[in-house]
C-alpha cells in the first residue's frame, strides 16, 4: 500500500521522532511511504480559533498534497489533524472554496486516517512486532475519543506489545487541559484540569505516559517534569516501532 504520510506542524517542529516512528513502523509492516515536502500545516488551529477563511489555502493544499489516486491512504500521528480534515475541511471548502475543491476534500477525507485507525480498521493488525519493557498508562486524546471515536484500538494495540507492562489510568477519559490556544485563553482552567490528569498519570506509577497527539503530551509532559515523579510521555508511534532489535533510547531531553 502506498500511505501518504502528513507530519503535522507539532510534529515537523517539536516532535519528528513521532513522524519518524510512524514512517519506521509504516515500512517495517511492507508499505510504501510517500512524504510530500510541500505540504503545510491542517488549519485546525486557525479553524478553531475562528480564522475559517484564512484556512482555505491550507485546506487547498492539502487536497492538492495526497488527493492523488495513486496514495491509498493518508496517515498522521495526531488524532486532533484527522479530525480536523475528517470533519472541518469539508466545511472550509463549501463555505468559501469551489465544487472542485468540495470534491477534492471529500475524496481526500475518505481515506484519512490517524495511526491506530490505520493499523486496525485498514491494515487490520493489532500485533506490529513491537517491543517495549516498560510499565505504560495510557491517555486518550479528546479528539481520538471524541471526534474520531477510535475506541480502545490503541490499547489493543498497546496490549499486543511484547514485554509491556500496561496500566489503566484513572479517569482517563477526562480532558488533560489543552486545548490549543484554550490554554492561552483559560489558563486557570487549563491548569487545574492539567493537575488532575498529572495526578492521576503519577497515581499508576507508570515509566511513561503515551497518547496519540504530541500535543496533549507536550502538555502533560510538562505537568509531569515539574513533580519529579520521573515519568516521562512518549507517542505511541515511539511505542509501537520500537523492536528487540531496535529497541526505543530515550534521550536526555526526554528522561
Amino acid at each position: 500500500m502506498r500511505i501518504g504520510l502528513f507530519a503535522t506542524c507539532l510534529g515537523d517542529t517539536l516532535f519528528p521522532d513521532a513522524v519518524r516512528s510512524t514512517a519506521l513502523l509504516l515500512a517495517r509492516l511492507g508499505h510504501e511511504i510517500l512524504f510530500p515536502p510541500e505540504q503545510t500545516c491542517c488549519g485546525q488551529m486557525h479553524i478553531n480559533t475562528g480564522y475559517q477563511r484564512e484556512t482555505l489555502p491550507l485546506v487547498r493544499n492539502f487536497a492538492d498534497r495526497f488527493g492523488d489516486s495513486s496514495v491509498d491512504a493518508v496517515v498522521m500521528p495526531s488524532g486532533s489533524c484527522a479530525g480536523s480534515v475528517r470533519h472541518q475541511h469539508e466545511t472550509v471548502a463549501r463555505r468559501y472554496g469551489d465544487p472542485a475543491l468540495v470534491t477534492a476534500v471529500a475524496g481526500v477525507k475518505a481515506k484519512t486516517y490517524e495511526l491506530s485507525e490505520l493499523l486496525v480498521d485498514m491494515l487490520g493488525v493489532t500485533d506490529v512486532g513491537a517491543y517495549f519493557p516498560h510499565r505504560v498508562t495510557y491517555h486518550p486524546t479528546c479528539h481520538s475519543l471524541r471526534m474520531l471515536r477510535v475506541g480502545d484500538k490503541p490499547l489493543r494495540l498497546l496490549r499486543a506489545v511484547e514485554g509491556i507492562d500496561l496500566v489503566e489510568l484513572p479517569e482517563a477519559d477526562a480532558c488533560c487541559g489543552f486545548g490549543g490556544t484554550f490554554a492561552l485563553k483559560n489558563a486557570g482552567t487549563s491548569t487545574a484540569m492539567l493537575q488532575d490528569k498529572v495526578g492521576h498519570v503519577v497515581s499508576t506509577g507508570a515509566d511513561v505516559c503515551t497518547a496519540g497527539d504530541s500535543s496533549c503530551l507536550m502538555h502533560i509532559g510538562g505537568g509531569l517534569s515539574r513533580t519529579g515523579a520521573g515519568t516521562r510521555t512518549l507517542h505511541l508511534a515511539q511505542i509501537l516501532a520500537a523492536t528487540r532489535t531496535s529497541p526505543y533510547a530515550p534521550t536526555e531531553a526526554a528522561r
